[in-house]
């Protein structure tokens, strides 16, 4: 489904998702290919790989789900609401939109919660083996009162969570906007899903 921001604030927004995305995706894919290599061809282990492919899939998976909000990716069941009139299935598509984004709001106060300790008295902690990169020793009297850090800070990994967050609220916020002016009807896929998997079983078979 296209998608196109109508504001400066949605234009950027949806910049930014996609970017990081596309890095996410390409710094797991070389991350691991590398790893494979070294310990296959040079019987060699790279020790930060494994670490950094999680966290980046953490990343991924939190940008990800607020990218899916935006196209309305997200599956669900639609078959209460279809046997509403049309009146009925927008009131109970923004009531829906609007208890996605109390949730979200929420999950953002937890993320929010778990995430600000690492930048206040356990802003020392670091992660288990990925090395401090030397561009990022500038943030060590600000954060760690000009000790260094051997590791990487763990509150910049973990940054995934409150931000990851705050689109998901965005984009939650910006679907039952667009519901609320009659510029959208559902905030899931429905089953545009469906039909998209049944054409593509019927290509498979048509080139079989």
């Amino acid at each position: 489904m296209s998608y196109k921001p109508k504001t400066a604030l949605g234009r950027a927004v949806n910049e930014i998702e996609e970017t990081l995305i596309a890095v996410l995706l390409g710094l797991m894919t070389l991350i691991t290919f590398a790893n494979v290599v070294a310990r296959y061809v040079f019987n060699a282990n790279v020790l930060w790989a494994l670490e950094t492919t999680v966290f980046l899939f953490a990343w991924l998976v939190l940008i990800g789900a607020s990218y899916i909000v935006k196209i309305s990716g997200h599956l669900g069941v639609d078959a209460v609401v279809n046997l509403l009139s049309p009146g009925g299935r927008r009131i109970a598509t923004l009531i829906a939109g609007l208890c996605c984004i109390a949730f979200s709001v929420l999950l953002l106060i937890g993320a929010w919660q778990y995430w600000s300790p690492f930048i206040g008295k356990q802003a020392w902690y670091e992660v288990n083996d990925i090395r401090m990169p030397d561009w990022l020793r500038f943030i060590e009297p600000i954060m760690n009162e000009g000790e260094a850090y051997e590791k990487l800070p763990r509150f910049i990994p973990y940054a995934a969570l409150p931000i990851g967050m705050a689109l998901m609220t965005f984009r939650f916020c910006e679907a039952t906007w667009n519901i609320w002016r009659g510029e959208s009807g559902l905030l899931i896929a429905s089953h545009e899903v469906e039909e998209m998997l049944e054409e593509a079983s019927l290509g498979r078979h048509e080139e079989k």
